[in-house]
């Protein structure tokens, strides 16, 4: 379309068809240039907007002036506001990140439940820097009132872990504050006395749930965690040599335990788990303890529970990591075990672990120490009456 000029500087129009599709109307232009740019733009109708070349003019002065933006400007603005917002180092773009570093991550899983249950929420917009100590205050408080405090360390610790892989890979800045640490007692020992401990046996010896059995008898006599019995291949247990391959324990280097008597007869009598129909080549899954369709566990506190209430065991005895403990206070409690064997036998990557169980050990010196006093002075008892007898004669 021709421009037509107005009696006004930097204000033209051109014809163009009416909205209303009857005839033609004047749309106005203004050409003005700010900050080195020539910015046009229209600025309205002569009927639809019933815009005049005089109030071009004033429209024209205000986008010179900053008082008014041009369109031109607020897109540009938004653009550029977009592209700033598009490169913010936030904690959900940390995650994306950091899950791409960390793949065979095992607690990826428990990870991504934190962070998307607990962080993202309030956190997952934030850039690091821009936290603020109050925020993650009530977060910690809000957690605390619904979880225990061993979840709310965890989550903390993600966000501590995040924020550290994003500052060492210069993604973003580090937070204004020190974290506040979450307490945790996690020092409890559980234990079964003699009476509890038959009973479980019994128990166990009754269940019809040989899986679920097997798996206890196996933290009974082994200490092995729920995990490193749940991912328990057949090509980890060395019958030959007599030790236990522990697939990515814990501490996170592959290590082995030896194979006990009493390990050995339950693997030796547990049966392989056929995975195929086919009686004339049948297959059988890797793993010694599996679920019906020949997979291996996830979870299996039901079905342990349910042995744990038949053997009538205290409700808080948690049946397979107190079995864990219960071996390992039955060690300690011996006297003949040191702590450093305790923490090779438990897979324990640092013996801070293994100290909760020196209370045990020390307890069972005190007695051994007080069982040579009481022998000592049996004999010399003895030796006074013998020698007071031969005075006699």
């Amino acid at each position: 379309m021709k421009r037509h000029k107005t009696g006004y500087k930097g204000v033209y129009y051109r014809l163009g068809d009416r909205l209303s599709g009857k005839g033609k109307e004047k749309i106005f232009y203004i050409v003005f240039k700010k900050n080195g740019k020539v910015y046009e733009e229209k600025v309205g109708r002569q009927y639809a907007d019933e815009m005049t070349p005089a109030q071009a003019s004033r429209k024209r002065a205000a986008r010179i002036d900053g008082k008014q933006q041009s369109r031109k400007e607020i897109r540009e603005q938004a653009k550029a506001a977009k592209i700033a917002e598009a490169g913010k180092m936030t904690l959900s773009r940390l995650w994306e990140e950091y899950k791409k570093n960390k793949p065979q991550s095992k607690s990826l899983g428990t990870d991504k439940a934190n962070f998307e249950k607990h962080l993202k929420p309030d956190l997952g917009d934030k850039e690091p820097h821009k936290i603020i100590r109050l925020e993650t205050d009530r977060l910690r408080i809000n957690l605390l009132k619904k979880y225990k405090p061993q979840t709310v360390k965890h989550v903390f610790s993600l966000l501590k872990r995040l924020v550290n892989f994003g500052v060492g890979r210069q993604l973003c800045q580090n937070l204004n504050f020190k974290l506040e640490p979450i307490k945790v007692d996690n020092q409890k020992t559980e234990d079964l006395n003699s009476e509890q401990l038959k009973n479980l046996l019994t128990a166990i010896d009754n269940s019809t749930d040989i899986e679920a059995a097997n798996i206890m008898r196996l933290a009974l006599y082994t200490g092995m965690r729920r995990g490193e019995m749940f991912k328990l291949q057949w090509n980890d247990v060395d019958f030959q040599r007599g030790f236990i391959s522990i697939r990515n324990p814990k501490g996170g280097v592959s290590q082995k335990i030896p194979l006990n008597e009493q390990a050995r007869h339950i693997l030796e009598n547990h049966s392989k788990t056929q995975i195929n129909k086919d009686k004339n080549n049948p297959k059988y899954s890797e793993y010694v303890f599996v679920r019906p369709d020949g997979k291996p566990f996830k979870e299996i506190w039901k079905r342990v529970n349910a042995i744990k209430k038949a053997a009538e065991l205290p409700a808080d005895f948690r049946a397979l990591h107190g079995l864990r403990h219960t071996y390992a206070s039955m060690l300690a409690s011996s006297g003949k075990v040191d702590l450093y064997t305790l923490q090779k036998l438990l897979t324990h990557k640092s013996p801070v672990m293994t100290q909760r169980y020196a209370h045990l050990r020390d307890e069972a010196l005190k007695n051994a120490s007080a069982l040579a006093g009481d022998i000592i002075d049996a004999a010399t008892k003895s030796n006074v009456i013998e020698i007071k007898e031969g005075n006699g004669h």
